[in-house]
């Protein structure tokens, strides 16, 4: 209420001219007992009392309370007959509408004091010592001093009546009352003269009285120290973090001492400037302190420049969040002047140099102290006497001993004089993060722009891999008026954020920083609440520069002493490194199996030895009946004497079966020590090598019987052998599901047969294979959306191969003969039971041959590699919709004899039960499909549409195998022209059990047919479809010297094994993709200092503010992946 109060009596004041009665605004709030009159003194005390509400002063609720009991005398009085207080006359001037209103009013204040003395608890800020004395004294004199100019500028006008009573109407009138008796009489300028006095008397009282304590944790040597702990083991995640060592700003530390948040009050309000500096496991009782402290205080606190991360800790703890602006970051690695974009500031680096201009960087700690107070004298020189700006990204202390790791980047003239400055404090190991940038006047125009581009060029030099430069205030709305097609209400504000350009530099540098192409961080504001909006910004404004303020704290006079620098030397030096403390968290069983492994190394034994030779190579001079055996253990049965160990697997002899699965240690053998040893030593999950003898246990169980061992290997995990085949503990662990189940491995040896087979096949017919790239700087081939990256030694960016169809027929055009490649290829598509980004290919390409020999050639590799896996022509055919789970009950089917060539179009016609051709209306397809329940592409044509309802209605459905022809060409842009049939493609797909296996062309040789596919496939990219195809002139190239008539073939190998042995994808693959789990279990080092250290290194127990620490559990967000359908169909389609 009175947040709104203050700025409607503020409007009153300016633009309402005095009148005998109040207005009705008044009588609104005056019914609220809220004390809104129009008059400078009403703003004045309504504006105090907000601020004392918003830092939670008890003195601001006395006061509203005070109105309140004041409001209800003035309603009591006004009810009473007669007139018993002279004094209350004055308010008599609203006749019986005031009386009802009065009347309200007293019901009214009789409810808020209630409700007021039931706040009391939440307002405990304190005030300053003393601070009622010193209001006190400053109230009596400055309301002596009003009441003396009142009286002295009444006495130089005629007044027809008593000048006392004039001075009290005057006084009153002053005040925000209504008389009769002096509005008319009394001059208005001379109750607006009395009105300043009483405001400025209000002011100078309520402002001694709420004046900020100063903070507890004000800036020391120890708590520097401490600081700069926490910033030297977390600074890298903030750019911002080392600006926390400002020795301007007070601290406030978690209990823990392992984070804290830095600030300074300016205008009641606790600043604090980018994210905590700490472990960020520790933010949040570090924020809980600070705005404990805030509380107790009285003042607002808010957080300037917060990273999203931070902003997303001051938020979790209840703190509103806006966006303020962007960050500049520039990776060196990235940066690239030769890039075309560059070519403003390649000329701005050539005009330096043509001046013979040169730059050095240099850390500050390399310098001599003459020399670094000689660049802080010329960089306070070319200021030029204005402001010195900066709180939240400027350190502020030049040429300070402790600051060592500053780097330098200076320009010399041809003279050697320094003609441009910058200043980078450490971000973190690798990083620097801008604070001084300054040139002079006589520099040559881009002095700035070639220091800059030479710290990205020579990063490495300095350790240095990314770098901040400018924090832009409002970037996006320049940015989005850049745009084409902006709303006017865009421009408009960036037109107006320019005008302010002239004296902030807002736009300038905004453009500045744009030239070096940087990545944008957002920075965020955080407050407690809207209405504390306007101080905030007036706090911030006054820390930054951009608004004068007193201050009484100047930092650069305070430095630290040789006993703390020396703390600091220590700790920049650095400790090992808790390499345990590093890793992710351990379980019990962990540890101990870890101190397990640290005994037998006391012992002379070894847990991980070198290798002692193959098992099941014959040791010559041992005995026959000797075996030795290497096996993971499944379980131990220990009976004392008596040692059973189960293994899981056992490669040894052929004969495996007469022993070995079991291993049976006898203290008659190995000596009761021995056996003790093994008990001791050995747990499930550990490879082990026994020797010893073929024998029976007492059960007659076929055993071998141990006479010597050794560990091959600790295994430090327990493995979960009665675990679920989709546990967490198995998907996410390869190794342990392969382990524990023996018939995966078996998958991936029947996987490396097929490819085995393949390979064999194609080279007896003579085929060569070959290898060609992986990184392309064109993507195609196929219509899919690649995989990007970037080559920094050439500057230019790159995409993982989607398939290697166009690098296989610029060899074909070489005359390299038949070839093929079986690799690996890349799309950065959907994940499903037949879809894998990642997937191993098989193409193949013969000259003089035609899509009808590649069949053949399919059908002959098909049949080999169901040989290699059944033993015989046979392929596993499940009924359609049932899941792929092996191969136990599913038919085998014979598929030696010819397999079934079907056209497209007779089977879609087959499929909707009508007649379907390229001929068919669209409109008509597009019912067909919304018929049979078929989501067509909205912009297809006929060839689209029917390419759907094939691949929904017939590949699904089909069992044995069957190779489907004659696709519309529309959805086939790398295959040739049907010989015959206009509008259709000669291009076949094999199906088997409801999945596209292979595909196969009649390759398109005709370079001017290719190069308008490929354009049209590139006006679609340029139309934002990410899975179209660019032009590759290499290729096309290659392909106007002249390509033989081929035939080209691509079968999914994964999906070939998938086929064989009736399995899903993730059986097949090695190690199929596991999403990582969030990295909230990795460690970063340690910070020497977590708490307020001594010179002597004692660490202080004391904390300011005691707050309870909260268990926070950690949130993940899960990413789903839509796979665009997409209508141009490619080789490897379905091949993954």
């Amino acid at each position: 209420m009175y947040a709104v109060a203050t700025p409607v009596a503020l409007l009153l004041t300016l633009f309402v001219r005095r009148q005998p009665g109040p207005v009705l605004l008044e009588e609104v709030f005056g019914l609220v007992n809220v004390p809104v009159t129009s008059t400078f003194v009403s703003v004045v005390v309504l504006a105090l009392i907000t601020r004392a509400l918003m830092g939670r002063k008890r003195i601001g609720l006395w006061l509203v309370a005070a109105f309140q009991i004041f409001g209800l005398y003035l309603g009591v009085v006004e009810q009473l007959p007669g007139r018993p207080f002279p004094f209350a006359e004055v308010w008599r001037t609203r006749g019986d509408l005031g009386r009802a209103l009065d009347l309200a009013a007293t019901v009214l204040a009789v409810l808020a004091l209630v409700w007021l003395w039931h706040l009391r608890p939440q307002f405990t800020a304190r005030v300053r010592r003393g601070s009622w004395r010193l209001a006190g004294a400053a109230l009596l004199a400055g309301s002596a001093v009003t009441v003396g100019v009142a009286w002295l500028l009444l006495g130089t006008v005629d007044l027809p009546r008593s000048q006392t009573r004039a001075l009290v109407g005057t006084v009153i009138t002053a005040l925000g009352g209504h008389t009769r008796h002096t509005v008319g009489l009394v001059p208005p300028w001379v109750v607006d003269v009395v009105a300043v006095c009483a405001g400025l008397t209000v002011v100078g009282a309520v402002a001694l009285f709420l004046a900020s304590a100063r903070p507890a944790n004000r800036w020391s040597p120890d708590r520097e120290v401490s600081l700069r702990g926490l910033v030297a083991g977390f600074g890298a995640r903030d750019s911002l973090a080392y600006f926390a060592t400002r020795r301007d700003r007070a601290s406030v530390f978690s209990p823990d001492g392992r984070a804290a948040v830095t600030y300074r009050v300016v205008a009641g309000v606790s600043l604090a400037s980018g994210d905590p500096v700490g472990d960020p496991a520790a933010w949040r009782p570090a924020i809980e302190a600070w705005r404990a402290e805030a509380r107790e205080f009285g003042w607002i606190p808010a957080v300037l420049g917060a990273s999203e991360e931070g902003a997303r800790a001051f938020a979790a703890d209840g703190m509103r969040v806006l966006l303020l602006g962007d960050e500049a970051v520039v990776e060196t690695a990235r940066f690239d002047l030769r890039r075309p974009e560059m070519a403003a500031l390649r000329q701005a680096v050539r005009r330096v140099g043509r001046a013979g201009v040169t730059v050095q960087l240099r850390r500050q700690r390399d310098l001599d102290a003459d020399t670094v107070s000689g660049l802080a004298h010329r960089a306070a020189e070319w200021r030029g006497g204005e402001t010195e700006r900066g709180f939240s990204m400027a350190l502020g202390r030049p040429a300070d001993p402790a600051d060592g790791d500053v780097l330098h980047v200076t320009a010399h003239d041809v003279d050697g004089s320094v003609v441009g400055i910058l200043s980078f404090v450490p971000w973190g190991r690798r990083g620097a993060s801008l604070d001084v940038m300054r040139h002079s006047p006589d520099a040559p125009n881009g002095v700035t722009e070639a220091m800059i581009c030479e710290l990205l060029r020579r990063g490495d030099e300095v350790g240095i891999d990314r770098v901040s430069l400018n924090f832009c205030m409002f970037r996006r709305a320049f940015a989005e008026a850049d745009r084409l097609g902006a709303r006017p209400s865009t421009r408009v504000g960036a037109s107006l954020l320019g005008v302010l350009d002239r004296a902030w530099q807002l736009e300038r540098l905004y453009r500045f920083t744009e030239r070096f192409e940087p990545q944008w961080a957002p920075r965020f504001l955080c407050t407690d609440d809207t209405v504390s909006l306007p101080q905030v910004a007036v706090a911030a404004g006054a820390a930054e520069g951009f608004l004068p303020w007193p201050s009484r704290a100047d930092r650069t006079t305070r430095s630290l002493d040789p006993e703390h620098i020396a703390v600091l030397a220590e700790l920049h030096a650095g400790e090992e490194p808790d390499l345990q403390q590093l890793g992710p968290s351990r379980t019990s069983a962990f540890r101990d199996r870890a101190r397990t492994v640290e005994a037998m190394r006391s012992a002379g034994r070894d847990p991980y030895p070198l290798g002692g030779g193959d098992p099941a190579t014959p040791v010559p001079g041992r005995p026959a009946d000797e075996l030795t055996v290497v096996g993971r253990v499944h379980r131990v049965r220990d009976h004392g004497s008596v040692l059973f160990v189960d293994l899981l697997d056992t490669p040894v002899t052929p004969d495996r079966d007469d022993g070995g699965r079991q291993v049976l240690a006898e203290a008659g053998v190995l000596g009761h020590a021995e056996v003790r040893d093994l008990a001791r030593v050995v747990a499930p999950g550990d490879l082990v090598r026994f020797t010893g003898r073929r024998g029976l246990s007492r059960t007659g169980t076929p055993s071998l019987l141990v006479e010597r061992w050794r560990m091959e290997a600790k295994c430090l995990h327990p493995l979960p052998f009665d675990a679920d085949d989709d546990s967490p503990a198995l998907v996410r662990a390869r190794s342990t599901d392969l382990i524990i189940h023996a018939a995966a491995l078996g998958q991936l040896r029947r996987r490396s047969a097929v490819i085995h087979v393949v390979r064999d096949e194609l080279a007896a017919a003579g085929f060569v294979e070959v290898e060609t790239p992986m990184l392309q700087p064109v993507h195609g081939g196929a219509s899919a959306r690649p995989f990007r990256t970037r080559s920094n030694a050439y500057g230019v960016d790159l995409s993982l191969r989607i398939a290697p169809e166009l690098y296989l027929k610029r060899l074909l055009v070489a005359g390299m003969g038949p070839v093929f490649e079986l690799g690996r290829n890349f799309r950065n598509e959907g994940v499903d039971a037949t879809h894998n980004p990642e997937f191993t290919s098989l193409e193949v390409y013969q000259p003089h041959a035609d899509y009808d020999v590649m069949r053949r050639l399919t059908e002959r590799l098909v049949r080999r590699a169901a040989e290699a896996v059944h033993g015989a022509q046979v392929l596993p055919v499940p009924a359609p919709g049932q899941e792929r789970r092996g191969t136990d009950g599913v038919p085998l089917v014979d598929v030696s004899g010819e397999w079934p060539v079907v056209r497209v179009l007779d089977a879609v016609s087959r499929a909707v039960g009508t007649e379907v051709s390229l001929a068919t209306p669209l409109a008509v397809l597009r019912g067909i499909a919304a018929t049979h329940g078929v989501e067509v592409p909205a912009a297809g044509g006929p060839g689209a549409v029917i390419e759907e309802l094939y691949a929904d209605l017939v590949e699904r459905t089909t069992g044995a195998p069957t190779f489907y022809t004659d696709f519309p060409a529309e959805t086939s842009p790398l295959a040739r022209p049907h010989r015959t049939e206009p509008g259709l493609a000669e291009r076949w797909d094999l199906v088997v059990a409801g999945m596209e296996v292979a595909t196969a062309y009649s390759e398109l040789t005709d370079p001017l047919e290719q190069r308008r596919r490929l354009t049209l496939q590139s006006l679609l990219a340029a139309a934002g479809d990410p899975e179209a195809m660019e032009v590759d002139e290499a290729f096309l190239l290659a392909l106007e010297t002249g390509m033989p008539p081929s035939g080209g073939l691509g079968i999914g190998v994964d999906r070939l094994v998938m086929m064989l042995t009736n399995s899903p994808i993730r059986s097949v693959l090695t190690f199929p993709f596991v999403k990582p789990l969030p990295e909230a279990a990795a460690r970063r080092p340690r910070p020497r200092a977590t708490a307020p250290v001594t010179p002597a290194g004692r660490t202080s127990a004391r904390r300011d503010t005691a707050v309870e620490t909260s268990a926070t559990t950690p949130t993940t967000t899960t990413t789903t992946t839509t796979t665009t359908t997409t209508t141009t169909t490619n080789r490897l389609a379905g091949a993954r």
